[in-house]
């Protein structure tokens, strides 16, 4: 169990009490509430948009952290054409213009990233570096809201920065990985996180 200690104690230690914090969250459930204006197919906000709540919460800080952008990603393979995401992405603007909004088609990202190609978004946020990251949000047909986190949520929880075991298996991959990490800087927003390396015996074989 973890605590964070500010004007209230807040618990965090399961998927309900991660919901919960989102709920409670009027900002958030208003990105939400805006994205799914888009009736994007297979659509989510992931990574830092729930990562930085859960770890500002943990760490009891009355003011969230400011997100260099929202990630908002979908799932359609009868169009990948990169325009499409622009054109999403003004309209979001339209509608926050506060706010820093980003959308990628994940049906298109796994040629990016020279993989094979990912079966939904989901798939897609297996794939991203860091176990706490792969961490998505939506709101399905009904308005209710819905978490998913392909490596769990134990990592995100324990304010552990670890690898996906994808990033384990390719020097060039782990390397993305550190330099991610040495960029983020995370332990300097949320001093708590504890940083994992990839140990080289994963690392090696392909580059």
């Amino acid at each position: 169990m973890w605590h964070a200690k500010g004007v209230k104690e807040t618990v965090v230690q399961s998927e309900q009490d991660i919901l919960k914090l989102v709920k409670e969250d009027p900002w958030m459930m208003k990105i939400l509430e805006t994205a799914q204006t888009l009736h994007l197919p297979d659509w989510w906000i992931c990574a830092g948009f729930v990562r930085t709540k859960v770890w500002d919460t943990l760490h009891g800080f009355s003011n969230k952290t400011d997100l260099p952008d929202i990630d908002v990603v979908y799932f359609d393979r009868s169009n990948i054409d990169e325009r499409i995401e622009k054109q999403l992405e003004a309209k979001l603007q339209d509608r926050a213009p506060s706010e820093p909004w980003s959308v990628k088609n994940q049906a298109r990202m796994h040629i990016k990233n020279g993989e094979a190609p990912y079966s939904s978004t989901i798939d897609a946020v297996s794939r991203f570096p860091e176990t706490a990251t792969s961490i998505a949000l939506t709101l399905n047909g009904k308005n209710e809201l819905i978490l998913a986190a392909p490596w769990g949520i134990q990592d995100l929880l324990s304010l552990q920065i670890k690898p996906t075991p994808y990033f384990k298996e390719k020097e060039a991959l782990a390397s993305i990985y550190e330099k991610r990490l040495h960029e983020k800087e995370w332990d300097k927003k949320w001093p708590k996180v504890k940083i994992q390396g990839v140990p080289r015996d994963f690392a090696e074989g392909e580059a």
